[in-house]
């Protein structure tokens, strides 16, 4: 056999280099299956992972999706990811997104923007007050998955028609006496200021302005009018004794004792009443948020997640087809079924299966979604949100006689939050 001469070894040196460079690729240029890292709080149903395995399996070998579960308070949440994202962690590919991020994830370069087909795509017959909690700048930055809201939670053994209004659940309340009392979210945290935007909303006004998100709005006359009955009901007999510590959950309990009358709540406090409290739950009525005023319609509280993909991400593509895919109608019921979160595409509140999810109740809950107020959508809203919480808590140390002074010094507060860069 002829030896191979000095050139003839170097092209087969090559070629074989070639070959191990081509086996040891990475997985995108190999063809192979891309494995996706989920940032997301630990759903306590369980189902995200069961959706998850789906969509790794519709994706033919493109992608599979990983779980890092982030912690379940939703500020610890938010620090985790800013930290990782402020060191540009390419770690991340999916981020679950509370609905006050967006601005300022968007505007740190933290997420990328949906566009074309892909952005139509995840919002077509989407809630148009759900969808705006995604947009930033006119930009769409995030893909809702699921919302959620509050009802007006009441007793109907004590109460014979719903009240539209705050001043006619408080005359309700009065009228029942002990057991009368008003279950809200008042200590000092973020359910503080949900309550106090959907007030100011209903009023007739908004905390930003709705073409300058770092400018204030607040126009006195309607702000004292919602910071007023925020105050009488704190200095009021309908008030629950530990109301300025109180959250979602200190509500849930309260209501199932039996010593309230009406509670402002999300949608999980119905099963919990059924399955904790059977003799409250026999008697537990549904209505719409309340007016701040009567000529004025209702402006419910606005919750849920949004899903963004890391700008730091490897890989993007997957990362968008995979929140397509864990977003899909059948999924979103999927997930309203298991948690009782609320889907974010409109025509599925005429499925079956989201009446049994929400019996009776869930054209209602559509309705409060359709009517919901979101909150700013601003890269300051953390700093906004702080500078509200420790301006008026707790609500019952104000003066009611000077709701006038109390507005003019948040509305100081609230600009001076409003002139940084959102906290990091």
């Amino acid at each position: 056999m002829r030896r191979r001469g000095p050139v003839g070894l170097f092209v087969l040196a090559l070629m074989l280099s070639a070959l191990l460079l081509t086996a040891c690729g990475d997985d995108d240029e190999s063809g192979g299956t891309t494995e996706l890292s989920f940032f997301i709080f630990n759903e306590p149903s369980g189902i995200l992972p069961t959706i998850a395995e789906k969509c790794t399996r519709e994706s033919d070998g493109e992608y599979t999706i990983e779980f890092e579960y982030l912690p379940s308070d939703a500020d610890q949440q938010r620090e985790q990811l800013v930290r990782r994202l402020g060191a540009e962690d390419s770690s991340i590919d999916i981020i679950d997104m509370d609905v006050i991020w967006t601005g300022e994830f968007a505007n740190a370069g933290w997420v990328e923007e949906w566009t074309g087909q892909d952005a139509t795509e995840v919002t077509q017959g989407v809630f148009p007050s759900v969808a705006e909690t995604a947009r930033f700048e006119d930009k769409l930055w995030a893909a809702p998955i699921w919302s959620n809201t509050q009802l007006l939670w009441y007793r109907t053994d004590r109460v014979d028609k719903a009240p539209k209004t705050w001043e006619e659940m408080f005359r309700q309340a009065a009228e029942i006496g002990p057991e009368g009392l008003i279950q809200v979210q008042a200590n000092r945290y973020e359910g503080l200021v949900v309550w106090f935007n959907a007030m100011v909303e209903s009023a007739g006004t908004s905390i930003v302005q709705a073409d300058n998100a770092q400018q204030i709005a607040l126009e006195p006359a309607a702000t004292e009018r919602a910071l007023g009955l925020m105050e009488e009901l704190s200095q009021s007999e309908a008030a629950d004794p530990s109301q300025s510590t109180s959250d979602e959950d200190t509500a849930r309990l309260s209501f199932e004792e039996g010593s309230s009358s009406f509670m402002l709540n999300y949608p999980f406090v119905y099963p919990s009443a059924k399955e904790n409290a059977p003799e409250v739950f026999k008697n537990m009525g549904q209505a719409l948020y309340p007016r701040v005023d009567a000529d004025r319609p209702p402006a419910p509280p606005l919750g849920g997640i949004n899903l963004g993909v890391s700008s730091y991400s490897e890989h993007k593509d997957e990362a968008f087809d995979a929140i397509k895919c864990l977003r899909q109608p059948a999924n979103q019921i999927e997930i309203a079924t298991a948690g009782g979160l609320p889907p974010v595409t409109q025509s599925l509140y005429d499925e079956k299966e989201i009446d049994k999810v929400y019996p009776g109740f869930a054209d209602l809950i559509r309705q409060s979604i359709d009517l919901a107020a979101p909150r700013p959508v601003t890269p300051a809203y953390q700093d906004l949100s702080l500078a509200i919480q420790r301006t008026i808590h707790p609500l019952d140390d104000l003066p009611l006689d000077d709701v006038a002074g109390t507005v003019d010094e948040l509305r100081d507060n609230v600009q001076t939050a409003l002139d940084r860069e959102g906290l990091l």
